[in-house]
């Protein structure tokens, strides 16, 4: 894998605009995104997240505007950037016909990598994926084809990856299997630029957190930093309420570990 440099940002993003016959939906996008950094780009549907995110993983050209990742600019140098990236889309790329195992050994060669076996069975274990290494995707759970999705995406290790709404559709503790997987990526020195909708996950897993609204970032920066944009709260004191999520993880007993629980769940149906 060519990197240029290990100093500077990861992903550095100047004046990007981008429209679709009359519809802009860019209109000057400005954010820098440190190595080894999780940055969540936060904002509703049609915001245009994934327009970004197409844009620097070089499907999609930008109509004016620079962005570089990795130290490679994304227009004049695409094949250096897809050297550099992976990229994991809403919907979990996998093939449901072959086991877990059998989807890692087949990227792995693909890839022209030395030991494809010897890979497979290093991210099974790093995703918590051993026991349902020889079983049909088609028999796991949501949390489970998400876990392998991302762990196929790093074959190669590319120091930088793009996740595009990860957890859209998954149930609570599937995408909490999801968050734990992202933040052992930044733990490992990856860079991760996340796109969400959701507030409570760019909340948890974000470093910093650019906000996009009809095309601009309206606001960036940490969340101590954004939570100052507020006027100072008034002080009250009330018994606090556990809230929903503290209600179903002592219901179901915890996050499964491995996806047990979640297997049985799958072999049910």
């Amino acid at each position: 894998m060519t990197a240029r440099s290990t100093t500077g940002p990861a992903i550095r993003v100047l004046g990007l605009h981008k429209s679709y016959g009359k519809l802009e939906v860019l209109r000057g996008v400005d954010f820098e995104v440190q190595r080894g950094s999780i940055f969540a780009l936060l904002g509703s549907n049609g915001a245009g997240k994934t327009t970004i995110v197409r844009i620097l993983a070089t499907l999609l050209k930008a109509d004016a505007g620079t962005a570089g990742v990795n130290g490679f600019d994304v227009a004049t140098e695409a094949a250096r950037v897809r050297e550099s990236i992976s990229l994991t889309g809403q919907f979990a790329a996998v093939d449901e016909i072959l086991s877990g195992r059998e989807n890692l050994v087949l990227v792995a060669r693909l890839r022209h990598l030395d030991d494809p076996g010897g890979i497979a069975d290093d991210l099974l274990k790093r995703f918590s994926l051993r026991e349902a290494a020889a079983r049909r995707v088609s028999t796991y759970s949501g949390g489970m084809r998400r876990r392998l999705d991302i762990a196929m995406s790093l074959i190669g290790n590319p120091p930088v990856i793009f996740l595009d709404e990860p957890t859209t559709g998954l149930d609570p503790e599937a995408r909490i299997e999801v968050w734990d997987v992202v933040r052992s990526l930044a733990g490992r020195g990856t860079t991760v630029l996340l796109t969400t909708q959701y507030l409570q996950e760019a909340e948890q897993l974000a470093d910093r957190i650019a906000i996009l609204h009809q095309g601009r970032i309206i606001a960036d920066g940490t969340l101590a930093e954004l939570k100052q944009l507020l006027p100072p709260a008034e002080v009250e004191y009330v018994e606090k309420q556990p809230s929903l999520e503290d209600v179903f993880f002592a219901v179901v007993g915890g996050s499964a570990e491995g996806g047990g629980s979640r297997e049985s769940e799958s072999n049910e149906k």
